[in-house]
């Protein structure tokens, strides 16, 4: 069962809920606009239906209320900074600020961040960086979650990898987990009762399935592109784990629960090579030749990254966003 709640109606529940829970206000707001954002995104598995998990995180002291994150340690235009296991939102949002503000000032900037935490949608930030004209590179790591490639124990996070770019007709903005889906969208499925439309993991057989209670059972997703996704999934976390000074998918693994990631904020200020219009020319030239196809279905066509996200949110700030009754009561009674 679902219903639909408007934007304005989301943002002033969850900033009583985020209130009542001890937030400042400033913070309080911040947290209610960007999961009220990610929902107007059309991705509720890390907007809404994100709201009861970050307060369980919070009554088990695993996100510190009133912590934020601070720079530790300055070399040049590469900062390292520690979360100080403040709530992931808040931390992520501070952290993309300060790469912006050294991009515009340096051309690019970096902020690696250690023990933080969860930062919802990972979009987010990626689009932040592109509303100040800036190309942003970010990922996370993550608990493990997924298996080394031909392994059969989940060794390895699924690291959502974002990699924005700014441009006049609609941003740029691929935003994608290390698993064929992440594990908020395979929990949306079991909450809608549905199957995944392809294999999306490994029951407790090792065996792939299309079904999200298995999946969340095992803890085990199926990387992206196999032992590629697996690849690059090892990467990531190294690349997080080393230029963060912070905490590997291994150390988090010997938690029971998700605590103090590491993360990577990169932006690069696109304004510097002042050659805007062939900026503009150039993505509108890949993006043609990519969508100007013969589609698979008479109905069909193709998509750049972010594409839908856009459509998503015009069409829901008109509509209103469809959200999970069971969710939104969870959510009014936390």
């Amino acid at each position: 069962m679902t219903r639909t709640i408007q934007a304005k109606e989301m943002r002033a529940e969850l900033l009583t809920l985020f209130r009542k829970h001890g937030f400042a206000e400033e913070k309080a707001k911040l947290l209610a606009q960007v999961h009220t954002e990610n929902t107007l995104h059309g991705v509720n598995s890390h907007g809404i239906n994100r709201v009861p998990f970050f307060i369980e995180q919070l009554q088990l002291g695993l996100v510190v209320k009133d912590a934020e994150a601070e720079k530790i340690e300055s070399f040049g235009n590469l900062e390292r900074w520690d979360g100080n296991l403040g709530p992931g939102v808040i931390n992520a949002v501070k952290c993309t600020n300060r790469a912006i503000a050294m991009a515009k000032e340096n051309g690019m900037g970096l902020v690696a961040l250690r023990n933080t935490n969860h930062w919802m949608r990972a979009g987010y930030y990626g689009w932040m960086a592109a509303e100040h004209s800036c190309i942003g590179i970010l990922f996370t790591n993550t608990e493990p979650n997924m298996p080394a490639w031909g392994g059969k124990e989940a060794r390895l996070g699924n690291n959502p990898l974002v990699i924005a770019l700014p441009r006049k007709k609609g941003h740029v903005v691929l935003d994608m987990a290390m698993t064929q889906f992440s594990f908020g969208k395979i929990n949306q499925y079991k909450l809608s009762g549905e199957q995944l439309p392809y294999d999306g993991g490994f029951d407790e057989d090792g065996k792939l399935t299309k079904n999200p209670q298995d999946i969340l059972q095992t803890k085990s997703g199926l990387p992206i592109g196999y032992w590629k996704g697996s690849a690059l999934s090892m990467v990531l976390d190294m690349l997080a784990t080393l230029l963060s000074a912070g905490k590997s998918t291994y150390k988090l693994g010997l938690e029971p629960h998700e605590y103090g990631v590491s993360q990577i904020f990169l932006c690069i200020d696109s304004s510097t090579f002042q050659d805007g219009d062939l900026q503009e020319k150039l993505m509108e030239e890949i993006i043609s030749y990519t969508k100007e196809v013969t589609p698979t279905r008479l109905d069909g066509k193709t998509y750049y990254p972010g594409e839908k996200s856009l459509a998503n949110k015009i069409y829901n700030q008109k509509n209103g966003m469809k959200v999970s009754e069971e969710i939104w009561n969870k959510v009014i009674n936390l």
